[in-house]
């Protein structure tokens, strides 16, 4: 059985043979030599910093939100292709803006984890398949230093001076520039993404140590499409040290994950699809169909897709509404628009839906890539009906709402139902809901309130769907 350096190894893309000339190979040679890398097998290093949420910035075009990191430890195997990050944040901006959980009350803590192709996150005592991470996770894998030189070594890379260059088809694509020591300094690579296509990302290494024989830095800041993610302080570095991570049997038995849809009906042509983290409506029109959000990515999407026509079957679905441009409930609008389908997002977000619809996906082309088609995006700014004549569908922004400067709400006044996303997610049932409530919740409450909308139950895009009086007893008042 191939340990997963050979599989690496095995599936680097095939480069012009010149790569292994002997002066890249004494490169190569070089720079492990000189990080140390030759007898590194494991590696555990941690620090301090901030980090910031990629894709849940408020408003297109700003920064991702930042957060204090109170400790991050990151434990590499690289003979098993193996990663754990585990993380201790606290909130950073106040008032907090944007998406990423906010807001943190306390300490939070956060464990992520890699095993050759499977990757989860851990809650407690639960592990939690998140595939959606696998490239990521990869990426961050083999782009730390000694991975870059382990990757390269191991495949048939080029090097070309002092910068190394792999790729692993339909994964990703490094370009790594090392210094006049022989020690990686920067390293760009671009991984597949849901929302953008290919997605760019930048690291730099700086201030190296010694840290018993193998050379670390102590310094890494990274970016991801165009805006920073980490600022890293590294304190401590152990070479070799004990790394022992295995996917649950749980997590190697997930397929599809994604895919899983769960119907229930909520009025008569009105579906509420759960089934997953993320929720989807459908909305049953005379001679065509409405889907309320298009989350995660295309296997999620597609599964909703196949889901709402088997529901009304003959009738297309006309529009996707997107409640935000949040990566998590964005990622499925380009197998959305893939299909054809029109995408109805807030005049804040219009800019950007096309031109992340427009993004090529050369990694690992996606269904909208693979389809030729032209994606199309229509606007709200105030308010969009959508009638046929017998139903009724409203289009609302939260105004002012700090989670995101483009939020919709979707209305069925006939029906009196409500769709909104992460303004509200109500808690297991049983649970009290968190207090103080987050200002989020308080805002989106004052903006029922304005608009008088006659709201007898909500369909959040997370969670379950409640009686209305749950969120007003979620912020302190009656009705």
């Amino acid at each position: 059985m191939r340990t997963p350096l050979a599989w690496i190894t095995a599936i680097l893309i095939s480069l012009p043979l010149a790569s292994h000339a002997q002066d890249g190979r004494s490169t190569l040679e070089a720079a492990a030599t000189a990080l140390g890398a030759g007898g590194l097998k494991s590696l555990e290093y941690s620090g301090s910093g901030v980090h910031f949420a990629l894709g849940q910035s408020a408003s297109p075009g700003q920064p991702w939100p930042r957060f204090n990191v109170k400790s991050f430890t990151r434990s590499v195997d690289y003979e098993t292709a193996s990663l754990r990050d585990e993380i201790v944040r606290t909130q950073a901006e106040h008032p907090p803006r944007g998406g990423g959980m906010q807001p943190v009350r306390g300490e939070q803590r956060q464990s992520f984890h890699l095993s050759g192709d499977h990757a989860w996150n851990v809650m407690g005592s639960a592990a939690i398949p998140a595939p959606i991470t696998l490239a990521d996770r990869q990426m961050q894998l083999w782009t730390t230093p000694h991975g870059v030189v382990k990757a390269a070594l191991a495949g048939n890379a080029t090097v070309q001076g002092r910068v190394i260059a792999f790729a692993v088809p339909g994964r990703m694509t490094v370009r790594a520039a090392l210094n006049d020591q022989n020690l990686v300094e920067r390293v760009e690579a671009t991984i597949p993404h849901a929302v953008l296509g290919d997605l760019p990302v930048e690291v730099t290494y700086a201030d190296y140590r010694d840290f018993g024989g193998v050379k670390f830095p102590t310094r890494i800041r990274q970016a991801a499409g165009g805006f920073p993610t980490l600022d890293l302080t590294v304190t401590d570095v152990k070479p070799n040290a004990a790394v022992d991570i295995q996917a649950p049997d749980g997590v190697r038995q997930a397929t599809a994950p994604y895919a899983r849809v769960a119907t229930q009906m909520v009025a008569d042509g009105v579906w509420y699809l759960t089934g997953g983290s993320h929720h989807s409506v459908v909305i049953e029109m005379k001679d065509h169909l409405i889907v309320v959000e298009g989350p995660l990515n295309d296997e999620r999407a597609l599964a909703v897709i196949a889901e709402a026509r088997g529901l009304a079957p003959g009738k297309p679905i006309r529009h996707v509404v997107a409640s935000h441009h949040h990566f998590d409930h964005s990622g499925g609008l380009r197998a959305f628009a893939g299909e054809g389908v029109a995408v109805i997002a807030h005049e804040t977000d219009r800019a950007f839906f096309e031109r992340a619809l427009a993004a090529p996906a050369t990694i690992r082309p996606d269904h909208l890539a693979r389809s030729g088609r032209k994606p199309v995006v229509e606007a709200v700014r105030d308010r969009r009906v959508l009638t046929d004549g017998a139903r009724t569908v409203e289009i609302h922004p939260i105004a002012g709402n700090a989670h995101a400067d483009g939020l919709l709400m979707v209305y069925l006044p006939r029906e009196k139902l409500l769709v909104e996303a992460d303004v509200f997610t109500p808690p297991p049932a049983g649970t009290p809901p968190p207090m103080p409530p987050s200002p989020f919740t308080v805002q989106f409450a004052a903006t029922l309130k304005r608009l008088n909308l006659d709201v007898a139950r909500l369909l959040p895009l997370h969670g379950r769907s409640v009686p209305i009086a749950d969120l007003h007893g979620a912020v302190g008042h009656g009705h």
